[in-house]
């Protein structure tokens, strides 16, 4: 058998072993990850190769996954077709697709060619959000997600003169000046400029987030959700030596990661805490837990196994958690809200809940929305217009003397 043959069989038969959780197991990224490091026959570049191709097929599972019952080389083939061409997956692309014809860079000659019809987003999701259903919009959620980087530090330089040494293209965004895409299929972690601190890896759409609200330098803060720290960071950056930033999370692994973070970006104005905060702080930022339908290109997983009950639920803790953490806003204080959704449920629906309810906060407006449209005091960030993931961002502010 050739190479490429018995490939072909290894991924069948990962597709095989994963395609009982597929669409039940949010947590499948780990599955997939224990099967590929599991097999020792795998080198690196086979676990590139089967890691595209099986994301590959999530992405276009309503595609696929209906040959595997009937013609499972066609699958494979598929799936192959529908892979971005990387060094991992050029020369089985070649090697299984023979006369088939470039892939086309349009969805609709895409399914015109396979012969498919089946929507590639859950129906039930146009309520939520019926601009993801907008060709260009659908595209980019199909689409690999870009690697987007945020530079760090008064040396802008550092990073993008070690890229241009080491052969990497990159390019900087157009939209923030501070955020780098690199475009080569690379390891960014092992760079020195990841080591000491320069760059961070945060999409630019979650850049977008802190700088759409136009910060001053220096002031008391608070991130009441900061997980692992992308924003924590950023925040960090933003408010510069003079700010001060409570980062806060109940799960302790996540802010040790953030502390070893800080400590690589040189950034000694970010405190952790687990307990709830009793005091109140110039601003909050609430990046608040959600179903994460704005991260399918990169999880897209995630489309098959999120149902609307679980974002009707993520809405009631994210109204919860805002609800809680407003009474950490001092009069005149600053509160910005942010998901990594676009379901309208826990964006748009949860703000006007919210506002009902705590009617001494009001809307702030944003110092850019980068072409976006602002409703009811806050903005979602589509994909397709920078390449991003999906957010949304709300800027509120508390009466002074409430």
């Amino acid at each position: 058998m050739s190479r490429a043959g018995s490939q072909e069989q290894n991924f069948l038969h990962l597709l095989a072993a994963l395609r009982p959780y597929w669409r039940r197991e949010a947590g499948l990224p780990a599955r997939i990850q224990a099967l590929l490091s599991g097999n020792r026959a795998f080198g690196s570049r086979d676990r590139r190769l089967y890691r595209e191709l099986i994301y590959t097929t999530l992405r276009y599972l309503p595609w696929i996954e209906p040959l595997l019952d009937t013609e499972p080389d066609r699958a494979a083939q598929a799936a192959a077709w529908l892979a971005a061409e990387t060094s991992a997956t050029q020369a089985f692309r070649a090697a299984l697709l023979g006369d088939w014809p470039p892939c086309p860079p349009t969805l609709a000659d895409r399914a015109a060619f396979l012969q498919a019809s089946a929507s590639l987003l859950p129906a039930w999701f146009h309520e939520h959000c019926p601009e993801a259903f907008e060709p260009a919009q659908t595209e980019a959620l199909l689409a690999r997600a870009p690697l987007w980087l945020r530079e760090q530090g008064l040396d802008a330089g550092i990073a993008t003169r070690e890229f241009d040494a080491l052969g990497w293209p990159w390019r900087r965004s157009e939209t923030l000046a501070s955020a780098l895409k690199l475009t080569a299929d690379v390891d960014v972690t092992k760079s020195e400029a990841y080591r000491q601190g320069h760059i961070e890896v945060q999409d630019l759409g979650s850049q977008l987030i802190l700088a759409s609200i136009g910060l001053a330098p220096g002031g008391d803060w608070l991130d009441a959700c900061a997980g692992a720290g992308g924003k924590t960071l950023q925040l960090a950056s933003l408010l510069g030596p003079a700010g001060r930033i409570d980062a806060h999370d109940v799960r302790p692994a996540a802010l040790a990661e953030l502390r070893i973070r800080a400590q690589r970006a040189g950034l000694d104005t970010i405190t952790t805490i687990t307990t709830a905060p009793t005091r109140t702080y110039d601003g909050v930022l609430v990046d608040a837990p959600c179903s994460g339908t704005g991260t399918w290109r990169r999880a897209p997983h995630l489309k098959w196994t999120t149902t609307p009950a679980q974002i009707e639920a993520a809405a009631k803790q994210q109204l919860a958690l805002l609800l809680d953490f407003s009474h950490n806003v001092r009069p005149g204080g600053r509160l910005v809200y942010a998901t990594c959704s676009l379901s309208q449920h826990e964006n748009g629906d949860v703000l006007t809940a919210f506002l009902a309810a705590r009617p001494e906060f009001s809307p702030e407006p944003f110092a850019t929305t980068f072409g976006f449209t602002p409703q009811a005091g806050g903005f979602t960030i589509l994909p397709a217009r920078h390449d991003t993931d999906g957010f949304f961002v709300a800027s509120l502010r508390r009466r002074p003397g409430s």
